[in-house]
């Protein structure tokens, strides 16, 4: 039985030894933390065929420049002399182009797509419930520039033969009659989903530990050996892990690990907050996303998760409470009886989104080592574009004909 050793235990990694498990194969899963603390934990649990738009878009730079001197605002860009940042933001202006983001759109659109109907079939199988829920996500916005935008996606996303619906703010009432709305309208992304992250990651971890395959917490690559074009072994300190193939899905350490194998990955972690409150009323039922404020609202678990801002630095355990306040004083200001409370520190999640500078994941073998497959650079769509990717990882190594091609997302491009 050919062995596999997946190095990463986010929503990549494990959906990855899921389908490499199914395909037969031996399967270890190591991650340096204790497959409890990464970002697939604390998302906004969204699924989003909606998002065919790669960050790297016309208008970023702008946009980032203008933030940039706000302190609350949604996206930040922290000025450094840092060589991984210079080289990112290059390639990032490089990219952010009306011919770039035409390119992706159906690469993104269709790895979209697989993802939901993967996550579909999961969720028929036994004990694979957190809450997947199929009512869309509403797009609200304030202002008629953001409303022209919003717009204008929606009659892209129709080309795209995906659903979407631009309502009035009636409209949108007549959705969620609970809810006060203080909004122009929305833009219904109809095929979009959500689901509860935290039960589909615990799922996950107890089928994989109940059909064979081995996870390893608490260990953190420092070393990997190659001979020719293969990687031969992976240390974690003193323990020596060897493997016929190798993924890496290690999220916004992905860098650090691929430079072990001679390899350079072009990402930066892009950190993002979020944070849960309850809400017995039950008024949100749709998750919802602000426009101009670019907050995240789900309704999850019984109660409602806030989540945002991208903050692109180095990795770092320091928590912007500015950043956190401005998720908070957005909400109000489009659900008026909404007033979410600053919470303490210790109450904030954060995680950080490996971003790549074209934003489109890096999905494929590695053309320098033979045996290794890299599966990272989701962004802020780790989550929703998990499922596709484990899948497509697990037919790459498989050898199978792929369920779509992959050429966007090659790992050397």
């Amino acid at each position: 039985m050919s062995k596999v050793l997946v190095i990463g235990g986010g929503i990549v990694g494990l959906t990855s030894a899921y389908y490499l498990q199914k395909k037969g194969f031996e399967v270890t899963v190591l991650d340096k933390g204790d497959l409890s603390d990464n970002c697939s934990f604390g998302n906004a649990g969204m699924i989003v065929p909606s998002h065919f738009i790669p960050l790297a878009a016309p208008g970023m730079l702008s946009k980032g420049i203008r933030w940039m001197f706000n302190s609350k605002s949604p996206f930040y860009v922290r000025p450094s002399l840092n060589p991984s940042l210079i080289g990112w933001g290059l390639k990032f202006m490089k990219h952010a182009t009306e011919k770039h983001v035409t390119q992706s759109a159906e690469p993104l659109r269709d790895l979209s797509l697989l993802s939901k109907k993967l996550y579909e079939d999961l969720s028929k199988e036994p004990n694979f419930n957190f809450e997947l829920t199929n009512n869309g996500i509403l797009a609200f916005y304030k202002t008629e520039q953001a409303a022209e935008e919003e717009a204008h996606l929606a009659d892209k996303a129709k080309t795209l033969g995906l659903d979407m619906a631009v309502l009035s703010a009636a409209e949108c009432k007549a959705l969620q009659p609970n809810l006060n709305l203080d909004v122009l309208g929305a833009v219904h992304y109809r095929c979009d989903a959500h689901l509860y992250p935290g039960k589909l990651m615990n799922a996950l971890l107890t089928y994989l530990r109940g059909n064979g395959v081995s996870l390893i917490s608490g260990k953190e690559v420092d070393k990997i050996e190659s001979e020719g074009n293969r990687i031969t072994k992976v240390f974690t300190g003193t323990t020596v892990w060897e493997a016929d193939q190798y993924v890496i899905a290690t999220g916004s350490w992905s860098p650090a690990v691929a430079k072990m194998a001679d390899l350079n990955i072009s990402l930066m972690p892009g950190k993002g907050y979020s944070f849960m409150e309850p809400e017995p009323q039950q008024r949100l039922t749709i998750p919802a996303l602000l426009c101009e404020a670019r907050v995240a609202i789900t309704p999850m678990n019984g109660g409602i998760r806030y989540g945002g801002t991208m903050e692109l630095d180095r990795i770092n355990t320091k928590v912007n409470m500015q950043r956190v306040k401005g998720i908070v004083e957005s909400v109000p200001k489009y659900f008026p009886d909404l007033h979410p409370a600053l919470p303490n520190e210790k109450e904030i999640w954060y995680g950080f989104r490996p971003s790549s500078p074209d934003g489109l994941p890096y999905i494929g073998r590695s053309t320098h080592r033979k045996n290794l497959i890299i599966a990272t650079g989701h962004g802020m769509m780790g989550l929703s574009l998990g499922p596709a990717t484990g899948l497509l990882v697990s037919q790459i190594i498989a050898e199978e004909k792929l369920e779509m091609a992959v050429d966007s997302f090659a790992a050397n491009r």
